[in-house]
């Protein structure tokens, strides 16, 4: 599959129009999408609905940037349950987000190359995938 999962810290810094942010996620979203689809999944839609009042506004945003939506299969989130044990084991907190192990599962089973500023959790856990980020 070509293209590229985004996170939703990326797609927020564009959508709320992140002061120190949002250029180079303007710029890197613009750039990956010249050479496969950009897709989010049902975790990371409901991460970026915080920076909305209403559906009908955060489908139109969704809509106009191009973002196609995938369903999370079976195989990611087996891994990412697998993936968050293994956190776990290492002494992770309770509180850490399971939401970004489903993230980094799916990239991995569906081989996409991931979006995001956070690289530590998906570094470590998912070190096949191709992590996009700042320098």
């Amino acid at each position: 599959m070509k293209g590229a999962l985004v996170d939703s810290n990326v797609i927020l810094d564009v959508f709320l129009d992140d002061i120190v942010w949002a250029e180079w996620s303007v710029s890197i979203l613009n750039e990956y999408s010249l050479s496969g689809a950009l897709y989010i999944n049902p975790v990371i839609y409901s991460e970026i609905s915080i920076g909305f009042k209403r559906i009908e506004e955060l489908e139109s945003a969704v809509q106009r940037a191009g973002f196609k939506m995938l369903e999370i299969p079976k195989e990611a989130l087996f891994l990412a349950g697998k993936a968050f044990l293994e956190y776990r084991k290492k002494g992770g907190s309770r509180r850490s987000p399971l939401p970004d192990f489903y993230i980094g599962a799916q990239a991995s089973v569906l081989g996409l190359k991931l979006i995001t500023r956070d690289l530590s959790r998906y570094g470590t856990y998912f070190s096949n995938v191709e992590l996009v980020s700042p320098d």
